[in-house]
């Protein structure tokens, strides 16, 4: 660890004055000690878990499945979002196979999207929300949809493809 050495300092043949000391230490073992010390908290330490969404995709049931059973959605507990550019939210009631009514904007705030969420989930039995997103859209939006969903405790949803007539019907749109 540490290690004095005496030596005697001045000429020789003069008067002997008193012995000064030199110390010299050695870090090797301190050095073994870090690396150990770093290999110690290497193994201990938790590496934090990825964040991930956990997202339930719909199993295919067994037999012929025509279109129409696959489609078989009522319009009367459809809810679609439609998502534009500049974190824009349009939504109305219904499919996009009927004449589409009553398109509004909305924003992604406490007082926006959510609050319509929760509106029409207690009012509309069963509800399942389709969320459309344009090309202009950005996949945080994507995400933020998602996460209000998680968060109005919405069980069924669907991101799906938007028609043209729902993106004639943005650009249309006035307010």
């Amino acid at each position: 660890m540490a290690e004095i050495e005496q030596k005697q300092v001045g000429k020789k043949g003069k008067k002997k004055g008193p012995k000064k000391m030199s110390t010299r230490i050695d870090l090797t073992p301190m050095v073994d000690l870090g690396f150990l010390l770093v290999t110690f908290f290497m193994l201990t330490t938790t590496f934090s878990k990825p964040q991930t969404m956990e997202i339930n995709l719909p199993v295919k049931p067994k037999g012929e499945v025509t279109q129409d059973q696959e489609n078989a959605l009522k319009a009367s507990k459809a809810l679609t979002i439609l998502i534009g550019k500049d974190n824009k939210l349009y939504w109305y009631l219904g499919l996009a196979t009927a004449p589409i009514e009553g398109l509004s904007e909305t924003n992604f705030s406490a007082d926006g999207i959510r609050k319509v969420l929760l509106e029409k989930n207690g009012t509309i039995k069963n509800m399942v929300v389709l969320i459309k997103p344009t090309n202009d859209a950005i996949y945080r939006n994507i995400v933020d949809i998602l996460d209000e969903m998680n968060i109005s405790n919405i069980k069924r949803y669907a991101l799906v493809d938007i028609t043209p007539e729902e993106l004639d019907l943005i650009k249309k749109y006035k307010g």
